[in-house]
Order: structure tokens, then C-alpha cells, then sequence
């Protein structure tokens, strides 16, 4: 699983994932709000932590972060009302995609995300149909240069992790979703701090596709995340080094 990593690493220098400064504040704005549902105090609402800690890395105004609590939390009368969706479907050459959404719509969305799959030689599928393939886990990636993997290994064995993967530049962390809080606060002891930690799609099973697929496959992906609902979108695309090259020279 190490190429999710890398290939979120090239999109971030790159800037082809969320290419305006604002479309990132509108989706972070949004997890925040969903998070505040649960109640408007990050020092006992971990959910909304986790939200509000990513909009700070991402240099997001205080401001906007506490409009958006209030719209979560209610106090904003005015606010629209936003709901989680996962909508599942096969992309090109018989990839399976996971498609996170918030929205205030949701038959614009699933309509938006219905042509992205059309357009792309895919189709939509139900409920389920997909989701199989996929476990919901922990995640965690942070340069290797912060932690060696042995020790990174051995940290993430008694935090319950269930994978540590050494990806070379940098290591990746797989759990059970409950055993997020606990491998958070081993690698924040340890004076780690991940560039991504949050609750992912794992596939179980990858599939080998070759470069030309692997670009076709990403593409769809990029036109999914350019869709104001879409949050993340999970793939069970197997990420080769060619791949990656190919993906980075594009």
C-alpha cells in the first residue's frame, strides 16, 4: 500500500489534488462541520480534533474553523445541512472506487459523481457491491526520516497496529479504526508528526493493472476529487514504480 502514500505525495507538490486554496477550505470546512455534530469541543470530541488540527496544517483561518463548528453544532441557524455519503462504483479497467461525500444535495451529487464514472468507461454500482473489497482502518504516513522503521514497527505493535509498511521515504501505519487514538498519541510521544492520520477505505486485495490503465484509473480519480461533495476517494489500484514515475512526469 506504500503508492497511496507516494502518489499523495506527487499530487500534493504537483497541486493537482484540490488545485485552489479554497476548494481545500471548503472541504476541511465541511469535516469540521460533520465532526461538530458530535459536539463543539475538540478537547473532548476526537473526531473534530482530528478535523480541526488538519484545516491548522493547512493554514486555514480560525475564523472559518469556528463558523464552521457553529454550523455543525447548530448555532448557526442559517447554516445548510450537510450529510455523509459513500457511494461506490467500478472505474476503468475494472478498478473498484470508494467515493467519500458531504453534501447538501444528494441527488446532485450522486448525479455528479454518476457522470464522472459514465465518462470515464465506468459505472456506479449499489450499496455494498463494492464496499466488500474494502476494510475501514486507521491510517497513518509520516517521513521515515522522523522515526526509524524498526522503531516505527515496534511503536505501531503495542499501539495494535495490524501493518507498518517501510515505503522507502516514508512509513505507513494500517490499524483498526479503534486503535486510532492510541497509535496517535504513541507517535505524537514519539515526536512524529504524520503528514496523514485519519480513518481510510483499505482495499483487501490490490489488482495489478499496467501504467497506461494506472493513469487512466487516476484520472477518473482526479475528476471525482474535483467535485465540490467529494471528499477522498479510495481505488484498490495496485501503484507500481513505473506507475508512479509515469504519474509524476505527467
Amino acid at each position: 500500500m506504500s503508492g497511496h502514500s507516494k502518489w499523495s505525495t506527487i499530487k500534493r507538490k504537483k497541486g493537482v489534488a484540490d488545485a485552489k486554496r479554497g476548494a481545500i477550505f471548503t472541504r476541511l470546512a465541511r469535516e469540521i462541520t460533520i465532526a461538530a455534530r458530535e459536539g463543539g469541543d475538540p478537547d473532548s470530541n476526537f473526531r473534530l480534533r482530528l478535523a480541526v488540527e488538519k484545516a491548522r496544517g493547512e493554514n486555514m483561518p480560525k475564523d472559518n474553523i469556528e463558523r464552521a463548528i457553529k454550523k455543525g453544532t447548530g448555532e448557526d441557524k442559517d447554516a445548510a445541512v450537510f450529510e455523509e455519503l459513500m457511494l461506490e462504483g467500478y472505474g476503468p479497467h475494472g478498478s473498484a472506487l470508494m467515493v467519500s461525500c458531504v453534501t447538501d444535495n444528494r441527488n446532485r451529487t450522486i448525479s455528479d459523481v454518476r457522470h464522472i464514472f459514465s465518462k470515464s468507461g465506468g459505472n456506479m454500482a449499489e450499496a455494498g457491491a463494492v464496499g466488500w473489497q474494502f476494510e475501514h482502518k486507521s491510517y497513518f504516513s509520516f517521513p521515515s526520516s522522523m522515526l526509524s522503521f524498526d522503531k516505527a514497527f515496534e511503536l505501531g505493535v503495542e499501539a495494535g497496529a495490524d501493518d507498518v509498511v517501510d515505503g522507502g521515504e516514508d512509513i505507513e501505519i494500517f490499524g483498526p479504526v479503534d486503535a486510532f487514538k492510541t497509535i496517535l498519541d504513541a507517535l505524537q510521544k514519539a515526536s512524529v508528526q504524520p503528514d496523514e492520520a485519519g480513518l481510510r477505505m483499505v482495499p483487501k486485495q490490490e489488482i495489478d493493472v499496467n501504467v497506461e490503465e494506472t493513469l487512466s484509473v487516476m484520472k477518473a480519480i482526479e475528476n471525482l476529487e474535483e467535485l465540490d461533495d467529494v471528499q477522498d476517494v479510495y481505488h484498490n489500484v495496485k501503484m507500481s514504480d513505473e506507475a508512479l514515475a509515469a504519474l509524476e512526469n505527467a
